[in-house]
């Protein structure tokens, strides 16, 4: 023998030629022998090798899957902050040449980056929310106050203070909002 354990039969080693060919556990008459001690105790060895391995290997897959989470979680914004550059560069532009440039100019830059910002949202799934006229959603919708207005449908947005965004369907802020309430018409009388 060569020193090493021998492969303990399985089986599926039954019936297969070359693996029982392999084995000298059957005796000249097709009689299997009970297995020795030794040979119990390094399929032992062998199945908490196994055990072993698949532990470690376990452990890898979970440190692994950590470090993607961490790394997804620390850089998720990366694409998003490569795009918002270019409307800090377009904001520092306009600020350097303030000193310099007539009113007109400016409010045209201006605009150029508010478009060149509000397309990079829109790149990322961000959009906005302007309901002006629509019916009041609290979902969407934050009142600030209620006033009364005769050319308004009662419950609907009359005026929007600030706009809301949402991300992919998902509120990220609400509108801002004065909703409209029935006219009062014993004021409209006086």
């Amino acid at each position: 023998m060569n020193g090493q354990p021998k492969r303990p039969e399985l089986e599926s080693d039954k019936g297969n030629p070359e693996a029982e060919a392999g084995t000298d556990d059957a005796s000249a008459d097709g009689d299997e022998v009970d297995p020795t001690l030794a040979e119990l105790q390094a399929r032992a060895d062998e199945n908490w090798d196994r055990y072993l391995r698949a532990a470690a290997e376990v452990e890898n897959v979970r440190k692994r899957a950590s470090r993607d989470v961490e790394k997804a979680r620390k850089y998720a914004l990366e694409t998003m902050s490569r795009e918002l550059l270019g409307v800090k560069d377009s904001l520092e532009m306009g600020l350097a040449a303030s000193d310099t440039a007539d009113a007109g100019s400016l409010v045209k830059g201006s605009l150029a980056t508010l478009k060149l910002l509000t397309a990079t949202l829109e790149r990322f799934g961000v959009s906005e929310v302007d309901p002006e006229g629509e019916p009041f959603d609290p979902e969407f919708h934050e009142a600030i106050s209620v006033q009364p207005s005769a050319d308004a449908e009662p419950g609907s947005v009359l005026t929007v203070i600030q706009k809301g965004y949402a991300l992919n369907g998902r509120l990220l802020r609400p509108a801002r909002v004065i909703v409209a309430a029935e006219a009062d018409d014993t004021a409209a009388e006086e």
